[in-house]
This record gives structure tokens, sequence and C-alpha cells, in this order.
């Protein structure tokens, strides 16, 4: 048996910017971190004795003969991939629920190349774990998904990623460990308590995207990033996360306006009853709508902050940034 563990991201600013449309014309540029919740996978061998050839385990149970008859997308195009037939039992455990923002879909397409490479006797590099995951997510399956989850999920940590047609780069953002502390402590994030399709968030903005609409916005988000990247890596503590706060919420109100999908009246409505409390910045993660959103907070406003989500029925994440991303943790 092999098991990998591949962590969940959340991207700060550029999102948007990592969809093959647009960075195929431009340039896209990425910064966020991994969190430590995961997605795990394992992968053994199947004894001949079952009536079935392969089993999966997810939300719902799979008992299949061929790789044909596999339901589940991403299964299935990674055992093509990498033409693999053999008898196969793969389960699939998450400590957060798919379908929030937090790119999960991808982290378990890394997370299974990863298992697979592993059953094998292969250890692969993360970038080929992270270009092989687009590969299958945006070409074998065709969805409609950008190329930051699958890279994040694979490489870990605090990442700027910069995107083109040809190649994209992942650098480690160099930043101090108290601007690294000032962030954690600053970071809280909330459940909205709702689930969403991201291709069905995304049609109005895949649709602007192709027809060019989007890029004078999406270059302005990519050049928000890159503000950010110089602060952080600035290691200016002094009044950091007003200024990174600032970047933030421009950026926000930048996205907003690529569909008029990512946000709604009762989402803008938690985010501006924070902000009037004393929250700095917030963000929703991922394609919009509903999910996970990060707020930063000064710590003598956090109280306040958390007591006003608990009277809307609002979850929090208990959480920390992680650094190691997709990793093989038996064997």
């Amino acid at each position: 048996m092999v098991i990998s563990k591949t962590p969940l991201r959340v991207s700060f600013l550029g999102g948007g910017t990592d969809y093959p449309e647009f960075y195929n014309k431009n340039t896209g540029h990425v910064i966020g971190t991994t969190i430590d919740k995961y997605v795990y996978v394992s992968v053994n061998k199947n004894s001949k004795f079952f009536d079935y050839t392969t089993r999966i385990s997810y939300r719902r149970t799979e008992l299949v003969k061929s790789t044909d008859e596999i339901e589940h997308p991403s299964v299935r195009a990674c055992l093509d991939f990498m033409n693999i037939s053999d008898p196969l039992d793969i389960n699939i455990f998450s400590d957060l629920p798919a379908k929030t923002g937090l790119g999960s879909s991808s982290s378990f397409t890394v997370g299974l190349l990863n298992a697979l490479y592993a059953l094998n006797g292969r250890l692969v590099s993360k970038q080929q774990l992270a270009e092989e995951a687009c590969h299958v997510e945006q070409e074998l399956i065709g969805e409609k998904v950008g190329s930051q989850d699958q890279f994040f999920a694979a490489y870990g940590g605090y990442k700027n990623f910069t995107f083109s047609k040809n190649e994209t780069f992942a650098n480690n953002v160099l930043i101090s460990e108290e601007i690294l502390q000032a962030i954690q402590d600053h970071w809280l994030m909330f459940f909205t308590g709702k689930y969403r399709f991201a291709e069905d968030v995304l049609v109005e903005q895949f649709s602007r995207n192709k027809d060019g609409k989007n890029d004078k916005c999406l270059i302005e988000m990519g050049s928000y990033a890159l503000e950010a990247l110089d602060l952080l890596q600035s290691n200016k503590s002094e009044n950091f996360m007003k200024n990174f706060s600032d970047i933030l919420n421009k950026s926000w109100q930048l996205k907003k306006g690529l569909s008029s999908s990512i946000s709604s009246p009762q989402l803008d409505g938690v985010i501006e009853s924070c902000l009037s409390l004393g929250a700095l910045s917030a963000k929703l993660s991922g394609a919009g709508q509903d999910g996970f959103i990060s707020f930063f907070v000064p710590p003598e406003k956090q109280s306040v902050i958390r007591s006003h989500m608990r009277g809307m029925n609002l979850m929090e994440l208990n959480f920390k940034a992680e650094r190691e991303g997709s990793k093989i943790i038996y064997v």
C-alpha cells in the first residue's frame, strides 16, 4: 500500500491569471500558500480473487472490471494517462469537503499521480506532478480549471507562480519569520456553509476571458500580485498588514468585475460588516460565490469578528500554513 498526503491551497493574489486562455497570450502571476488541511489517497494492488478489478472509494464506492467503467473522471484519466490496468484499491479521504474553493480536486489529482508513481517504485519531481495534473484535468478530462491549484498542491508553501504559454516557474516567496508570524496571527478563515461547482460559477468569466474582455482587469490583478511579492520580500514589518491588506482589497474589487457570478449581495454584506468591525481585508477563496472566506484582522479585533460570524452561523477553520506540498507518507 502507498499513501500520499497533499495540501489544500489559499491564493492571495493573481487568481484568474492562471487560466490558459489568459496566460497563453499574456503572463500570469499568482501568490498564495498551502495550509495544513489535506487530501489523502491510498492505493494498493488488489487480489485477483475479487469479482471486480478496481475498487474506488470516495463519497461513494465504485466496483469495476475495466478502467473504461470508472465514473470518477480524475481516477479514470490518471489511470489512462499512466497506462495502468493492474487491479487496484483506491481510497480517498479529505480533511475538508470539496467544492469549497480550496483546490481539493486538483490536490486529489496531484496526490493520486504521486501515489501511483510510488506504487510503481518511482518518485517524480514536484514540477512533473503539477504539469501532469494540469494535463489530466485540462486536456484529458476537459475541465475549465486554472493551473495554480495543481502547482500549489505539488510544491506547497508560500509560492509565486509565473504562468506563460511555454512554461510555469515556481519560486519561493522569501518572507522573514516576523512577517510570516504576522500573517498567521492576523489570518482568520470562515466557511459560508455552502458549496458550489466552480465551472457553474465560471461560465461568464470564461466567455469574457476567451473574448479578451477580461484581459485588462487580469493584467492589473497580476500587477497587484507582483506588488505584494515585493512587499512580502521587503522584510519591512512596519505597517505590513495594512499595506498588504490594501492590495488584497483592491484586487478583490477587480476580481468581482470578472463576472457577475463571483460575489453576491449576501457575501458582500458579510464582508462589509466584518470590515466595519475592524477587519483589514477580506477575500473569498477559489472561483467565487461560496466556500471559505479569508479575513486579515488585528488580534485585538478578532473576538468581535468571531462573535459576529457565529451570530451568522459561519464556522471558523483552525489552520496553519504548511510548506511541504504533496508527499508520500506510507510505502
